[in-house]
């Protein structure tokens, strides 16, 4: 049996194997190329790579599609949000424009649902209204405890612009840390091989920042980082390594890092994000929340 689908603006110039795991079924790549082969998938009449960019508008033919088992998006449960917190994430809105928005994101909520929480970003930005003819696109992330600068994409073409800028190291990002003990005045560059563990797998990588000391005295240090790498929990392993754990991680610290503080959160804020995009600079500034507000005014 022969079926047609219409590839829509989200997946313009996506490549034609990821078009097909999304909205067909998310079969082995070598599945696609046998099909392909086989003169069962065409584009517009004619036989394409599984590497062909699709199009707006491009007509998907498939034949034997009935044998594939289909992708069922809607099983997956998504956070619906009060209309009371719909409304209350407008005053984190920083930057709202037809192509992406830029977010303050608060302490103690996640980018996305996971196994461990189920309230996140992501499925409360898109039931407000700077989502109402679109969907939110993520390009990168901060931890659940970390706040501060995020961008969230409208539409695939930005996504993977961000996503592209971020890989070649053309979005600059500056954080704001409190940290335990003194950090020594000459250290201002970081340099880690950090080892992390994807399915069992064990992978090395190389992460580089640039480090700041803004205020310090003998029992805590306030500071800028800048991350060139942007590997997972890089500037809390980091700052683990040199002695000085960020004040509130429970993950990267250990007994000695000095007296323990009660606090909510993790004390690491996204403070600024910067790029250019069609020689247009972009700058944004988050500030930090009350509790970090605090902790400086009490410490230093």
């Amino acid at each position: 049996m022969l079926k047609k689908f219409i590839v829509d603006k989200d997946y313009h110039n996506s490549r034609f194997d990821r078009w097909f795991k999304q909205n067909i079924s998310n079969v082995p790549q070598s599945l696609i190329e046998k099909l392909i082969r086989k003169k069962k998938i065409k584009i517009n009449k004619k036989k394409v790579k599984t590497s062909y960019r699709v199009q707006l508008n491009d007509v998907v033919e498939l034949y034997g599609a009935e044998d594939l088992k289909p992708n069922n998006k809607s099983k997956k449960e998504k956070y619906k949000p009060s209309e009371k917190e719909k409304g209350k994430y407008g005053k984190f809105i920083i930057e709202n424009n037809d192509n992406f928005i830029v977010i303050n994101k608060p302490s103690g909520i996640p980018v996305q649902a996971g196994t461990k929480s189920f309230k996140n970003i992501i499925d409360i930005l898109k039931n407000t209204k700077y989502f109402e003819y679109t969907k939110p696109f993520v390009v990168h992330r901060l931890d659940k405890e970390t706040s501060g600068v995020m961008i969230v994409a409208k539409n695939r073409k930005y996504a993977q612009l961000f996503t592209s800028l971020f890989r070649i190291r053309k979005i600059h990002k500056t954080y704001l840390a409190i940290t335990y003990g003194t950090v020594k005045q000459d250290i201002n560059l970081l340099q880690d091989n950090l080892t992390t563990y994807e399915k069992n797998k064990k992978v090395i990588q190389k992460a580089i920042s640039h480090l700041k000391i803004l205020k310090s005295n003998d029992e805590y240090s306030f500071l800028e980082l800048k991350p060139i790498t942007g590997r997972k929990h890089q500037l809390r392993k980091q700052l683990y390594n040199i002695g000085h754990p960020i004040v509130g991680d429970d993950k990267y610290s250990f007994s000695g890092a000095g007296k323990k503080l009660k606090v909510k959160n993790i004390m690491l804020h996204a403070y600024k994000i910067k790029f250019m995009i069609n020689n247009i600079k972009y700058n944004f500034e988050a500030k930090y929340g009350e509790e970090f507000e605090q902790l400086i005014k009490r410490k230093f």
